[in-house]
């Protein structure tokens, strides 16, 4: 087992909390209050724009020319997330040029900005492996019960889709060449986990 495989086996505990958590059930069914998922989604289009500037700072950092390039790649793949979440923010309602990211929000974009300038760019792919293996995990976990048609159901489809899952391969990959198997990373990781865990109840709670 590679190190971005333990590394996800280690925090299954909170892998289930999140897949489990009624806001991510909510989406399943199409239960969630449609406000809850508004400010989901202003949130995460702010967490969005700083984990593209942490994947170009890691990419200006990387010691070789395909590491580089890899973490462009995986910059643009978050680009066009982007583009997903103004369509939801134009359905919902939302003005992203005018959102202001809420404390638990703040917490994980400067966690990961902090990484991406003071560490290496091992300990980088570590802190943002986290959320790219665990919406696969959660769209996969969702979709396997069968996509059910409702305002959330696109979510679950591009979270499940063939176009998400080879980007997170591509920063396993460069979490298993550039990351030390040490206490730093695995803590990293773990930090990571607990800020997506804390981001989808503070979506919940509308903080």
């Amino acid at each position: 087992m590679n190190l971005s495989q333990r590394l996800w086996q280690q925090n299954q505990d909170l892998a289930r909390a999140s897949l489990e958590h009624p806001f991510v059930q909510g989406i399943y069914d199409g239960t969630l209050p449609q406000e809850k998922f508004a400010y989901y989604v202003g949130q995460d289009a702010f967490f969005l724009e700083s984990f593209a500037r942490a994947y170009s700072i890691a990419a200006a950092k990387s010691p070789d020319l395909q590491g580089f390039a890899v973490f462009h790649e995986l910059a643009n793949g978050v680009l066009e997330e982007l583009k997903l979440h103004q369509t939801y923010a134009k359905t919902w309602g939302v003005s992203l040029s005018d959102v202001q990211p809420g404390s638990t929000t703040r917490r994980y974009t400067d966690f990961l900005l902090a990484i991406a300038w003071g560490q290496n760019i091992g300990v980088t792919a570590a802190a943002m492996s986290p959320c790219m293996r665990l919406y696969a995990y959660i769209g996969q976990a969702l979709a396997s019960r069968g996509i059910l048609e409702n305002a959330y159901s696109g979510w679950v489809r591009t979270y499940s889709g063939d176009d998400f899952a080879p980007l997170v391969t591509q920063l396993e990959t460069l979490v298993d060449r550039h990351s030390a198997d040490s206490p730093l990373v695995a803590e990293t990781f773990r930090y990571a986990m607990l800020c997506e865990r804390d981001f989808f109840e503070a979506a919940w709670q509308g903080e």
